[in-house]
C-alpha cells in the first residue's frame, strides 16, 4: 500500500503565487513583473488561467535573486540565463572582478577615514593628505558605479583597454581642445551663424573628432556616452564637479553656473542642429 501511495503522489508540488512568493522570500508583485518581462514564467496554469509554480521555478528564481544581488540588471540576468554555459561563467567572472575592485576601494577609503579619525581624536594637526585620500577613493568608487550604470559589459571592456592609451598629458590636451571648441561654439551662436554653414560644419567636425577620440569609433562606448549625458540631471554632485570643474577653471562660463553645463542652452541647440546637418550631408 505504501509503495502504491508513493506512486500516486504528484511528481512535483505546485504552488499558487502567494505560497510561492512566501517560500521564495519575494513579493507576488515581483513574480508578476518577472512573468511580464519573460524572466520567470510559471510552469503551469489552472483551468481558469491562474499562475502555478513548481520547485524548478524556485531554482531559477534563486538564480535571478543571486545575480540581482551581485549587481546585474534584470535585462542582463535574462540574457545570461538564456546563454548559460561559458557566457554565464565569463559574466560571473567579470562581476567578481568588479566587486573585488569595489571592495578594494572601500577598504582603502575605510583605512583613510580611520587615520583621519585618529588624528582628529588626538587633536593633532590634520594631515590633509589623509582627507584627500578619502576623497580620491570615494571618487574612484563613484566612477566605477557610473561606468556600470551607463556602459554595458562590452563598452566597459573597451574603455578599460583604451585607458591604457590615456595619460595626464593627453587629458590636459583634450580638455584644452574641448575648451577652445566650446568657446568657439558660443561665439558662433552669438553671431547668429547658420548651423548648416561651412564654418558651423567645421565646428561640428571638431566635436565629432573629439568624441571619437574618447569612443575610438566603438558603437558600444558611444551608446553609453549618450546615456550618460541624457541622464545629466541625475548625476551625483561629485561627478558634476569632476566633469565641469576643469572647464570652469579654464573660463567656460556655462560650467561656472549653479547648474553647470558645457554650453549655454542656445549654444547647445546650435551645435545639435549643426551635428544633425552634418549627419544628413553624409
Amino acid at each position: 500500500m505504501e509503495s502504491e501511495h508513493r506512486m500516486e503522489k504528484p511528481r512535483g508540488t505546485r504552488y499558487q503565487p502567494h505560497a510561492f512568493a512566501k517560500k521564495a522570500g519575494v513579493t507576488v508583485r515581483t513574480l508578476h513583473h518577472y512573468d511580464r518581462i519573460g524572466l520567470l514564467k510559471p510552469s503551469d496554469h489552472t483551468g481558469l488561467g491562474f499562475r502555478l509554480y513548481r520547485d524548478g521555478d524556485f531554482v531559477r528564481l534563486q538564480q535571478i535573486v543571486t545575480l540581482k544581488f551581485i549587481g546585474f540588471s534584470l535585462k542582463e540576468i535574462k540574457r545570461l540565463l538564456e546563454r548559460k554555459g561559458s557566457g554565464l561563467v565569463a559574466a560571473l567572472g567579470a562581476q567578481r572582478i568588479a566587486l573585488e575592485e569595489k571592495r578594494r576601494h572601500l577598504d582603502s577609503a575605510i583605512q583613510a577615514i580611520a587615520k583621519a579619525e585618529s588624528l582628529a581624536a588626538s587633536r593633532a594637526k590634520p594631515e590633509w593628505d589623509a582627507f584627500q585620500k578619502i576623497t580620491e577613493e570615494i571618487q574612484m568608487q563613484t566612477n566605477t558605479d557610473v561606468m556600470k550604470k551607463y556602459y554595458n559589459d562590452e563598452a566597459r571592456k573597451l574603455i578599460a583597454e583604451r585607458q591604457r592609451l590615456w595619460s595626464p598629458e593627453l587629458q590636459k590636451e583634450v580638455e584644452e581642445k574641448w575648451t577652445a571648441l566650446l568657446q568657439d561654439i558660443e561665439a558662433a551662436t552669438a553671431s547668429g551663424m547658420d548651423p548648416a554653414s561651412a564654418p558651423a560644419q567645421a565646428l561640428a567636425g571638431r566635436q565629432a573628432e573629439l568624441i571619437e577620440g574618447f569612443t575610438g569609433g566603438h558603437a558600444a562606448i558611444a551608446e553609453g556616452l549618450g546615456k550618460l549625458w541624457a541622464d545629466q540631471s541625475n548625476w551625483p554632485e561629485a561627478m558634476k564637479k569632476q566633469i565641469f570643474e576643469p572647464f570652469a577653471e579654464r573660463g567656460v562660463a556655462a560650467a561656472r553656473r549653479p547648474a553647470p553645463s558645457l554650453l549655454s542652452p542656445k549654444a547647445d541647440a546650435f551645435i545639435k542642429k549643426a551635428m544633425e546637418a552634418r549627419r544628413q550631408a553624409k
